[in-house]
């Protein structure tokens, strides 16, 4: 296997620390709103990761953090007029439940910065003490003149780094590139007592302790996605270096940009979308299908057209599978020469730095498989159980039953949306009455229609 190290700017191979254990490390929200769609693609990816090394046989143990103290936090609880922690609650509760609508499989560990506060505390003293970090008016910050290695992730050498829109401006510091380890609270805060007087921990060093707890000093990897190669990692990973001597990971995975219809996701541009507002629309394999169907270093475009296309694409890995005829979803042993061969070349596929989009490419070859009638039924049937299990290291077919069940006949969906059609114009005919007919004798078939801002869809509920 070859993973492409942001570190080294080079695909590496990958040998783990321990032989047959992944040690990974994600990053987590900042839970101070619901997360956006550009967040869902590292969630999702990462989540992929994982899959793939357990079904590869590894021992996984993967951390993702949840911060629930920063400044953004207590933003949002004085605009709501909350307390950070019912704000950082509300969050954490609205990701957990977005993830999971997204298929994304719980981490091994999902640790809170609050838990660990005395960590953090131990932590920073520990660099006070090794001369790696000063203290001014109960303000902590990294040295980072003190460290030859910093820049050793991102590439930026300390002697460029001026104030500026990473690097923020602090007369206090001694250098502009060093960073908050400990801030003081200002009035009406939330605050810890320490050494230093009351205060909180700086975001950087947060994430420090949480990998570090349950991962140990040095681990496998360590992902996000590319925004947070400057300043996070590296100055998590200069917290690393100045204690232990060795770099926080020793592979450092990071995923591309989301682009929204060819422009920067942008509240100022309203093209700003949480991945609660796009599941309220599509489908969640159809959101899965789509980040998955680009190389996850490549920026990617996200457009309703090409989510509705992902959406086909799932649904035609569903029709392969009843097309074979496949008598039950368990996924069997699997005898045929042909399935066993893609197989391989799907290996081949994620072995090489993950690429999920030539991945893909093998499930539709045993799509057709499953749906060629000049195979034997027993091959189809072989071609199926190998796309369901091929198709759950990606995360998809989580509950095949329920969308099996679902699956309609053709004359069905036209009959539907021919319907659909009538109701839209209807609506632009003004005719509201028999618009909302329309739209109830569906619901009472099971069949509930979404209106939004790109038009109407349909969805059939069990």
């Amino acid at each position: 296997m070859k993973l492409y190290n942001t570190r080294s700017r080079t695909k590496e191979e990958f040998v783990p620390l321990i032989e047959g254990q992944l040690k990974l490390y994600a990053c987590g929200p900042t839970v101070y709103n619901y997360f956006h769609i550009g967040n869902a693609r590292a969630f999702l990816f990462f989540d992929v990761v994982r899959r793939y090394f357990e079904y590869l046989g590894y021992e996984v143990t993967y951390v993702q953090n949840i911060t629930d103290i920063d400044d953004k936090i207590i933003e949002q609880a004085q605009a709501e007029d909350q307390d950070f922690q019912r704000i950082a609650e509300k969050y954490t509760k609205a990701f957990l439940e977005d993830c999971a609508r997204l298929g994304i499989a719980p981490p091994t560990h999902q640790p809170r910065a609050t838990q660990v506060m005395p960590q953090i505390i131990a932590l920073i003293k520990k660099l006070v003490d090794t001369e790696h970090a000063y203290e001014v008016d109960g303000d902590v910050y990294f040295d980072t003149t003190s460290l030859p290695e910093y820049g050793l992730l991102s590439g930026k050498k300390i002697d460029e780094q001026k104030t500026g829109a990473r690097v923020a401006e602090n007369v206090s510091k001694h250098h502009p590139a060093d960073f908050t380890l400990w801030k003081k609270s200002k009035p009406k805060e939330p605050f810890w007592p320490s050494p230093w007087g009351e205060g909180r921990p700086g975001w950087h060093t947060e994430c420090v302790v949480m990998s570090q707890s349950f991962l140990g000093d040095n681990f496998d990897i360590h992902g996000g996605g590319i925004d947070l190669v400057f300043p996070h990692h590296e100055n998590e990973n200069a917290q690393a270096m100045a204690l232990t001597g060795k770099p926080l990971a020793r592979y450092w995975m990071h995923n591309g940009f989301l682009n929204i219809d060819g422009e920067k996701m942008s509240k100022s541009l309203k093209n700003f979308f949480t991945a609660r507002d796009i599941l309220k629309e599509y489908d969640a394999e159809a959101i899965r299908f789509f980040f998955l169907s680009k190389h996850y270093r490549s920026p990617i475009d996200f457009t309703r057209e090409l989510i509705i296309e992902s959406d086909k694409a799932v649904d035609n890995f569903y029709k392969a599978i009843q097309a074979s005829d496949l008598d039950n979803l368990n996924v069997e042993e699997i005898s045929c020469a042909e399935c066993l061969r893609l197989e391989q070349d799907f290996r081949a596929c994620m072995n090489d730095d993950f690429n999920t989009a030539r991945a893909i490419a093998i499930l539709f070859d045993l799509a057709r498989l499953a749906k060629n009638s000049k195979f034997s039924v027993e091959n189809r049937q072989d071609a199926a159980r190998m796309l369901l299990k091929l198709g759950k290291v990606l995360g998809f077919f989580q509950h095949p039953e329920q969308r099996l069940s679902s699956q309609m006949p053709d004359l069905s969906k036209d009959l539907i949306e021919l319907m659909l059609k009538y109701r839209t114009q209807a609506r632009a005919d003004k005719n509201w009455a028999l618009s909302d007919q329309i739209r109830d004798d569906l619901k009472s078939l099971g069949i509930e229609i979404k209106d939004g801002p790109s038009g109407s869809s349909w969805d059939q509920r069990n």
